[in-house]
């Protein structure tokens, strides 16, 4: 893909925010004359084998889940993991896209795991604290990202899962849980820093977006709204990947 023009990105659409990313991609392709970005909805495995990179969006995860069970797209997505190929998953998309999350219903929910980190389910609240604040994210320039965060996940931990989890917990399958070992998780965004936290960023609980290898995971949702700039780091990454 290096002399690539075009790329297609899929969005999952079973569930969740996923008219939104993919009008986000449609305003990419409008505006960029170097490369054309298509976005398509994908309900079905013939639909996921038509994409260069993959989008997981925000919604409920237990629904999500659930969904692509029914939609015989649980081991195709593993698969698509497991190949390496291009997946961003946002708030519910992290999750799923975790090795490990806790706080879910009793006798936990399907993952599909690769992303060495460990998620609390609704981390900062129920609905009713759902917030917006601006995110420190140095790769997108000095000027902060508006964050979204409705019933979104935090970060618990990185790499390993965390030893003293609450129940209940799922845990992505043993077949991806040790992919990529060499290729650290990589914090690139932040919530801004609370008075005297002199150690901000290397406090999991304040990570808000994470990269491992062709791996990204945001706890918000950029797709909601007109700041593009995630977006169109993310199709950097899908034409990187070649």
């Amino acid at each position: 893909m290096s002399e690539r023009t075009g790329v297609t990105i899929g969005v999952l659409a079973l569930q969740g925010a996923f008219h939104e990313h993919i009008a986000r991609f449609a305003s990419l392709s409008a505006s960029a004359s170097h490369v054309t970005v298509r976005s398509i909805a994908v309900r079905r495995p013939d639909q996921l084998a038509q994409c260069d990179a993959l989008v997981i969006p925000g919604g409920e995860s237990t629904a999500i889940a659930l969904g692509m069970h029914n939609a015989g797209l649980t081991e195709p997505l593993r698969a698509w993991i497991r190949d390496g190929k291009p997946v961003w998953g946002t708030c519910a998309g992290m999750i799923m896209l975790a090795n490990t999350a806790t706080g879910g219903k009793r006798g936990g929910q399907e993952l599909l795991g690769g992303l060495h980190i460990q998620v609390g389910r609704n981390g900062f609240g129920s609905q009713v604290n759902s917030f917006e604040c601006d995110v420190q994210c140095p790769s997108l320039g000095e000027t902060p990202f508006p964050g979204v965060f409705i019933r979104a996940p935090v970060v618990e931990a990185l790499g390993a899962a965390s030893s003293d989890a609450s129940p209940p917990v799922s845990h992505s399958p043993a077949s991806m849980q040790n992919l990529f070992p060499d290729t650290p998780v990589q914090p690139i965004a932040w919530l801004p820093p609370a008075s005297n936290a002199s150690h901000a960023l290397t406090d999991p609980s304040r990570i808000v977006a994470v990269r491992q290898g062709r791996l990204l995971a945001t706890s918000f949702h950029p797709e909601l709204t007109t700041d593009t700039r995630l977006h169109s780091y993310f199709v950097q990454m899908v034409l990187a990947s070649a």
